[in-house]
């Protein structure tokens, strides 16, 4: 695994905690040179110290993927520094936690604009150099990006609208050797639950399920780099994932019944009918 990424030059957004913070560790300790994006500078440097002081290179940059410039200013720090990008890993996001009906509208906008528009930007300045080095495109998806979860109108949308994007750069690039991953972790324990914006858009503060007993950061990070050495085009992480995809194209009212129920129980859920 060192071998194969010793040496490249990667982006990773949303990298000042969770998964994205866990995917920089990975590729730092595999010989990589990352450049960690988030909209928090303090956080990034912080964690920048700690990956130095262990010999790592690594960098930050302040990136709000929300605001196109600060994306164009992210690829172009990361050219000034490395002179060329080989994978862009598109983390970034947020999440939900009310019915439609309730919820106000710049919810689902500020939805919209981190976690899809966040990667289109982000995309649309790295493509150029992944297209130069024949590098990696990714994207960090859910299983709300293959079946609608109640409760995450927005959040679902956006991961949908995700997985149709990079589908489309994959098969607009098909011989260009540029390869696209779309990678769906599980539920992973995170602050992501945590900072889930609520119907006025105020965040949740608290985690309504076990985190616990979730799915690592870790083992996704790590899945990540097997998934970009494997070439896998879409790596769904959990079998519940598997079985949902699977499933839905068989009966799909069963699928609809079963995340019904699972999202119901879950404590003060906002389903109401």
């Amino acid at each position: 695994m060192s071998y194969i990424f010793s040496g490249k030059n990667v982006i990773v957004t949303g990298a000042s905690s969770g998964i994205g913070l866990s995917i920089v560790h990975e590729f730092a300790r595999a010989g990589s040179n990352v450049v960690m994006a988030a909209r928090s500078i303090d956080k990034l440097n912080s964690e920048v110290v700690k990956l130095r002081d262990n010999g790592y290179s690594v960098f930050a940059v302040k990136t709000d993927v929300a605001i196109e410039n600060d994306c164009k200013k992210l690829v172009d720090a990361t050219i000034d520094k490395y002179g060329s990008i080989d994978i862009l890993v598109n983390n970034a996001g947020i999440s939900m936690r009310s019915d439609f009906i309730d919820v106000d509208m710049k919810v689902l906008k500020r939805l919209m604009d981190v976690n899809y528009w966040g990667t289109v930007y982000c995309t649309k300045y790295a493509l150029p150099h992944l297209l130069e080095t024949k590098g990696y495109l990714v994207g960090v998806s859910s299983v709300a990006g293959l079946q609608g979860l109640p409760g995450r109108a927005g959040y679902s949308a956006s991961k949908f609208a995700l997985h149709g994007f990079l589908e489309t750069i994959r098969i607009e690039n098909f011989m260009s050797g540029l390869h696209v991953m779309v990678i769906a972790p599980g539920f992973t324990s995170s602050s992501i639950r945590q900072n889930a914006l609520l119907a006025d858009g105020s965040p949740q503060g608290v985690s309504p399920r076990k985190e616990a007993k979730m799915m690592k950061s870790e083992y996704v990070a790590k899945w990540v780099l097997k998934g970009i050495r494997k070439k896998k085009r879409t790596k769904i992480l959990t079998w519940e994932g598997r079985l949902t995809a699977l499933f839905q194209r068989i009966v799909p009212w069963i699928v609809d019944w079963l995340i019904y129920r699972e999202m119901v129980s879950e404590p003060h859920s906002p389903n109401k009918h």
